[in-house]
């Protein structure tokens, strides 16, 4: 992983990192850093990177120039950077970025028209959402981060415009700059990072990670200060162990940080309501257990989630009285809502309380097994790039938007098979985790090609550790024998998106 970070004082955040853990992780190549001088960047001579602001005020302003410019040769010099890994076969990596690299070295220069990924270039603000765990763990899974370290009085709001992705803030007060927020962060995300840490669990284990406050830890001597070990920890018995630090972890929580523990016992609740029919809730049991769904509210007859990446709510209700109180609890001045529920009766109060129109109905499909299907047909499966977005969006335009199609592309979440010099088919993951996108052209029909990417698709998600699962439309009848062949398990009833 290698980030990338702006700022005025490179030094700082280059030396601040170089030590410990982390200086470690980066002499082993585990992570890359890069520290960027903004002032390299200004067509001032005398290096001044900062003006008064508009209107009056106290303080200065960083300018637009010298900060796009550098974000820019960052973006370039990423791009360069991958092509030729790919090139060189060292790295599997996007053949978005790979086209992308090709064209910036052909031209010696950032093309902006050109339809490339996007980067995550976070703004470190007190203005933005505050950073957890959970934000951790889903920017760890990015290959590139840019970071933007203000100073003075802030930035020139339009070329935070142009260039940020994400405002992010690492708690309620001020500092002089960005630079320790983001040092902060990348600490902070780095132990996410395979072969950054020596024991692997121990990120797995430590607070926040399952939502609690770590238990507490012993070492020798077993008696210090009239102080003893728990006689637990020296049993030898690892399940009453686990048991106990799990107990420990719980009360920890609720004494020294009730919020905490709250979500905890709400995402617990959650969990036991929905388990009652998995197959039914899948969608919703996989989005907790990912950890991109924040548990509204979780009762003993019904559930509320908000999935972070796609924005939608989920629901689910044993009665009809349940459905209308957790609907209370969604905003209404929310201009696009999308939602997810899972009962008839609460499609109905939400096209009366939103005035919304049902979208679609669907079978959720599950794949419960452990091993991958067996899939007889052979293809080349390749990820999409930006340029096959106008033939996606051409076989699939009644069901989404271009604009969607692309960021499915640019997310590394969509592949394909090609056939004659084409894409012949392609399918992909939606946001909130679930696959679907799967269309094969009429010509290239029956030979295999749906389930080898659906399989694709299954096999992918195994290696991850999720569960696997889709959602046909109702009357689609060549997917449902499709899920059948594949070994997925219809749930029974149905589930409704609607916006």
């Amino acid at each position: 992983m290698h980030f990338h970070v702006l700022t005025l004082f490179p030094e700082m955040v280059s030396q601040g990192l170089s030590e410990s853990i982390l200086g470690r992780a980066a002499r082993k190549g585990c992570i890359g850093l890069e520290t960027v001088n903004i002032r390299d960047y200004t067509e001032n001579k005398h290096k001044k990177v900062d003006d008064y602001p508009y209107g009056g005020g106290a303080g200065m302003l960083m300018q637009a120039q010298p900060v796009y410019d550098a974000c820019a040769a960052v973006k370039e010099r990423i791009a360069i950077r991958r092509a030729e890994e790919r090139a060189a076969g060292t790295e599997d990596v996007s053949p978005a970025l790979f086209e992308a690299g090709e064209m910036l070295r052909a031209s010696g220069a950032a093309d902006e028209k050109a339809d490339v990924p996007r980067l995550r270039v976070i703004y470190v603000t007190p203005q933005g959402t505050v950073f957890t765990q959970q934000m951790a763990e889903e920017l760890a899974r990015e290959e590139d981060l840019i970071f933007l370290c203000g100073h003075y009085e802030g930035i020139d709001e339009r070329v935070l415009e142009e260039i940020v992705t994400d405002y992010v803030s690492i708690g309620d007060y001020v500092l002089t700059g960005g630079e320790l927020p983001a040092m902060v962060m990348i600490d902070s995300i780095s132990r996410m990072v395979p072969g950054v840490l020596k024991n692997e669990e121990s990120a797995e284990t430590e607070s926040f990670q399952n939502g609690l406050l770590e238990y507490p830890q012993y070492t020798r001597p077993e008696l210090w200060k009239n102080r003893p070990v728990p006689p637990i920890l020296l049993s030898g018995d690892h399940t009453r162990v686990e048991k106990w630090r799990l107990e420990q972890s719980m009360e920890r929580t609720r004494q020294r940080r009730p919020e905490l523990y709250e979500a905890y016992t709400r995402k617990d609740r959650a969990v036991s309501y929905l388990s009652r029919d998995r197959l039914s809730h899948m969608d919703m049991l996989e989005v907790i257990r990912r950890g991109q769904a924040e548990v509204v509210r979780a009762e003993e007859s019904g559930v509320l989630l908000y999935d972070v990446p796609s924005g939608a709510w989920m629901l689910s209700a044993s009665d009809e009285d349940m459905g209308e109180r957790l609907l209370s609890e969604i905003p209404r001045e929310e201009k696009d809502l999308l939602f997810a529920v899972h009962q008839d009766f609460l499609r109905d109060s939400i096209a009366r309380r939103f005035h919304r129109n049902l979208v679609s109905e669907c079978f959720q499909a599950v794949y419960t097994r452990k091993r991958p299907p067996v899939c007889t047909a052979t293809f080349v499966i390749r990820p999409l790039v930006p340029q096959d977005v106008d033939a996606v969006h051409e076989s699939y335009h009644a069901v989404h938007s271009r604009e969607y199609l692309l960021e499915r592309i640019r997310a590394g979440e969509m592949f394909g098979i090609d056939a004659d010099g084409r894409l012949a088919a392609f399918a992909g993951m939606h946001d909130e985790g679930s696959m679907g996108m799967l269309e094969v052209l009429p010509a290239c029909r029956r030979r295999g090609m749906g389930e080898a990417l659906e399989a694709f698709l299954i096999t992918r998600q195994l290696e991850k550790g999720w569960v696997p699962f889709c959602q046909v439309f109702d009357g689609n009848e060549p997917s449902l024998r499709l899920q059948k062949k594949l070994g997925l398990k219809l749930a029974p009833g149905r589930l409704y998106w609607i916006s």
